[in-house]
């Protein structure tokens, strides 16, 4: 696909150009994207460059750490924008009466998405509220064992050690080696641990660390024969590559929509199979008028409607993309820069080479260099932001590109690993 025939391929693709920018809507409808695999659209810098477009970020800098958070793009920008300057009319009647009820069209956009019913989809302002309200709400008494692993997110463990020296819980969590290479043994690592005494299990579907996938139907599955509720830890999944919650059968996910999906900072939904809500104590107070309804776990006070309004256009923006061709994109980026750096023998490739583990997150490690060090020349020197990450098991800097990335700033990526351990 040559760029003149991108710019055509349809009226609405060049009805966006004469307004200054090709618009996502416009590019994913192109004709020419028909037949053609997402490994093959991966690899077509005229799409990616219509998709950059739509991104305002700071191009001085190297962006590697979109696992934190990431931009959003134009239109969920002006979302946001409109819909804060509405709300600065009343607020109550602009904010309170009229947007705040039209949060229920990304609670169904988000449901559809996720293949579940609306009335399990509550807004949150990120994944750790998400997985809190599930944490601090399941019953748990003095004994009690919760399952997970050391390499689930830190504020996700501190939960539960609070909650045992609150309450006498036990927390037991299990290891697994960096890089995996065998699905297998995660799910018997998990399935070996279990007790009589294991009333709840906690897991990543992707690690935010290495990017390792788990095989979370397999552990559900496995969970429920046994009666134990499974949270799963989705924030770095959703909108990452393609699944669908309602085939996990987990009972809790939670998401930051922030991160991989583009929605505005402070955004995030939390997944609570129907039968589990009533059992499930809000985090903070609702009435027993509520107990069957998923909008208790929103009871938060007076909070911004903008932010919630402004997922719907962001989860457009990755409908019109193709959750296929973008898992398939950051899979090729990170496959771009492991394959050069594995080649120095300073560098340690900490995650799964195998697409069917990972997805975009990539990790590395060093031999006989500071990671620390390296991660503060690549900002200071070459304005590469990545992001170390500290493990009681080894020490790794997480890679993460994103869809606005280019292989040109991937390749300036490597180079700066390469010079800065050469003289390292």
């Amino acid at each position: 696909m040559n760029r003149r025939n991108f710019f055509h391929a349809t009226t609405a693709t060049a009805a966006a150009a004469m307004h200054g920018h090709i618009t996502a809507r416009a590019f994913a409808a192109s004709a020419s994207l028909k037949g053609r695999s997402p490994e093959d659209v991966a690899t077509d810098e005229d799409f990616w460059s219509a998709v950059r477009n739509e991104f305002t970020v700071d191009r001085t800098i190297v962006n590697m750490n979109n696992g934190y958070a990431s931009p959003a793009p134009r239109t969920v920008q002006d979302a946001m924008r409109r819909y804060l300057d509405y709300s600065n009319m009343g607020p109550y009647h602009t904010m309170i009466r009229e947007l705040e009820p039209k949060v229920e069209m990304a609670r169904r956009m988000i449901a559809q998405a996720a293949g579940c019913d609306p009335e399990e989809i509550a807004i949150t302002r990120n994944s750790s509220e998400s997985l809190e309200i599930a944490q601090m709400g399941v019953n748990l008494k003095a004994g009690d064992e919760v399952l997970t692993t050391n390499q689930d997110y830190p504020r996700m463990l501190t939960t539960f050690q609070q909650r045992a020296r609150r309450e006498g819980i036990k927390l037991k969590t299990i290891s697994f080696p960096v890089p995996v290479t065998d699905m297998d043994d995660l799910y018997t690592r998990f399935e070996r641990a279990i007790t009589p005494q294991t009333k709840l299990i906690l897991l990543c579907h992707i690690t935010n660390r290495t990017g390792q996938i788990f095989p979370v139907r397999r552990i559900c599955d496995m969970a429920r024969a046994r009666n134990i509720p499974v949270i799963v830890d989705g924030a770095h999944a959703f909108s990452q590559f393609p699944y669908k919650i309602s085939d996990l059968n987990c009972d809790y996910y939670g998401v930051s929509l922030h991160k991989w999906t583009f929605a505005p900072i402070g955004t995030g939904f939390l997944y609570v199979r129907k039968s589990r809500i009533r059992e499930t104590w809000a985090l903070m107070a609702s009435s027993e008028r509520q107990d069957d309804d998923i909008r208790k776990f929103e009871e938060v006070g007076t909070h911004p409607a903008a932010n919630h309004d402004a997922i719907c256009e962001a989860l457009t923006f990755n409908q019109n993309i193709g959750i296929d061709r973008k898992a398939a994109r950051l899979r090729y980026l990170k496959q771009r820069w492991t394959a050069r750096l594995a080649q120095n023998p300073k560098v340690k490739i900490l995650h799964s080479m195998n697409p069917e583990m990972s997805c975009g997150i990539g990790m590395i490690g060093l031999n006989g260099a500071d990671p620390q060090k390296l991660v503060s020349a690549l900002q200071t020197k070459h304005g590469i932001f990545a992001a170390l990450m500290p493990h009681e098991e080894y020490v790794g800097i997480r890679i993460t590109p994103s869809v606005y990335t280019t292989l040109a700033e991937v390749d300036y990526f490597s180079s700066a690993v390469e010079s800065e351990l050469q003289n390292s």
